[in-house]
């Protein structure tokens, strides 16, 4: 099987790709990739990282919002996407795939358009509540969507069969580590546990908050074992803030850092998460099981973190605040009543749990394997002997003969007696003479 994938430009669309080749190389080993993505974008890093091959193709977005900048960019964009179909014709043509999927992010777009076009079978993964522009244009032309939840569909204008396969996750989060031998590995007691970050660049507003909420359960003397990750945004700030209020990077109760290289344990060990709404960060509190304090990010394209965010917190599973509303006073109450209710944390917590769809890689595979068996009935029709093929013309041909025959034929009445329509006339006047002479 050769399989193209296209999508970047951010983790959250060139991971749901690299989960799929796994799924896919899982079933079969000697299946065939090519990623197609931006020079630029995460991909240009994470593709060849993970071992396969990647073929680049320039794209970008336009901006709405006008500036003399964004003029430029636009500029920019236009051009790029007058060579965009050339290019991505080049890629299908010499890659010849039978199947092609694509994970969002404008690379996606001139990529699966032109394999769908060229009657490569194609689906499209979309892993927002809110589906990004590009998905949604593609959802229009490709053989099937796979979607995160069922909620997208909502904001999506399509016939296209779909399937709810949810998000893959990682393997380390899915087969995780109990909360008790996460927490022996931490170092922490059995307390209550908060987990929060902000991804790997980090969130000002999480940091903000974790800066004045850090200090106050130590002073405070609550019981909570806090992992905090500030980010590359908080390198030159949250240390400081620390050591300000007089509160140490590490201790029995606290661990402090950058990045969190062990997620899998320090999500197991959690029994709070407070963090950004990106998709995968979700699909991966559902597969834990973890309640939530969710602040989805303003400044995502179509505002999709929000609608993210809201399947968890109408589920009961997440506490969703938006930024705009988001005060330290608000954020100390919501903590310090979950501390106060460990019932309730439990409560979210199964709810997350029940969220989870835990047979993602088969759902996936599923739709993977009727793509490629279309591709296996596309090329039969397309190689098909020439012998049948001018035996299916002269059949057509004969066909239309004798059509235009009847056609012809069925006029004639109007135009000429007919004998035996005649004759039965005549017999029937004979028949009803004789009666009448009865």
């Amino acid at each position: 099987m050769r399989v193209l994938l296209a999508g970047g430009g951010t983790g959250g669309h060139i991971n749901p790709a690299l989960s799929i080749a796994s799924i896919i190389q899982a079933h079969d080993p000697d299946a065939e990739f090519l990623f197609a993505g931006t020079p630029e974008g995460m991909e240009a890093r994470l593709v060849p990282q993970s071992g396969y091959h990647l073929a680049t193709i320039e794209v970008a977005g336009f901006q709405r919002k006008i500036s003399l900048e964004n003029i430029k960019r636009n500029a920019k964009a236009v051009y790029f996407l007058a060579k965009s179909g050339k290019r991505a014709k080049q890629i299908v043509e010499d890659f010849k795939p039978d199947i092609a999927i694509g994970t969002g992010g404008y690379v996606a777009g001139p990529v699966i358009r032109m394999a769908a076009k060229m009657g490569i079978p194609c689906a499209v993964h979309e892993q927002n509540a809110f589906p990004g522009i590009t998905n949604k244009m593609l959802s229009q032309k490709v053989d099937h969507v796979m979607l995160t939840v069922k909620d997208a569909l909502e904001h999506m204008d399509f016939d296209c069969p779909y399937t709810v396969t949810g998000l893959p996750v990682r393997t380390g989060i899915i087969a995780r580590k109990s909360k008790a031998e996460a927490r022996r590995e931490l170092g922490f007691d059995d307390s209550m546990c908060i987990l929060s970050f902000g991804g790997s660049l980090g969130a000002g507003c999480i940091n903000e908050v974790m800066e004045n909420m850090i200090p106050w359960t130590v002073h405070k003397g609550l019981k909570i074992n806090h992992i905090h990750g500030y980010g590359g945004m908080g390198r030159n700030t949250f240390p400081q803030a620390m050591a300000a209020a007089g509160i140490p990077m590490k201790s029995k109760r606290l661990r402090i850092t950058e990045y969190i290289n062990d997620m899998d344990t320090c999500l197991a060990a959690a029994d709070l998460v407070i963090c950004r709404a990106g998709a995968s960060t979700l699909a991966e509190l559902e597969a834990a099981g973890k309640a939530s304090i969710l602040i989805p990010s303003p400044i995502v394209a179509g505002n999709h973190q929000y609608h993210n965010a809201n399947v968890l917190g109408r589920a009961g599973a997440a506490i969703v605040i938006e930024q705009k509303n988001v005060s330290i006073e608000g954020m100390l109450r919501h903590v310090k009543k979950l501390y106060d209710e460990p019932n309730r944390l439990v409560s979210m917590s199964e709810k997350a749990a029940s969220l989870q769809i835990n047979d993602t890689p088969e759902r996936i595979w599923e739709v993977i394997k009727n793509l490629y068996d279309l591709s296996i009935e596309r090329n039969k029709r397309k190689n098909a002997p020439a012998d049948s093929e001018k035996e299916k013309e002269k059949l057509t041909f004969k066909s239309a003969v004798i059509k235009a025959k009847d056609s012809v034929m069925s006029c004639m009445p109007k135009l000429l007696p007919d004998k035996e329509n005649d004759t039965k006339q005549e017999s029937t006047e004979e028949t009803e003479q004789v009666q009448i002479e009865e």
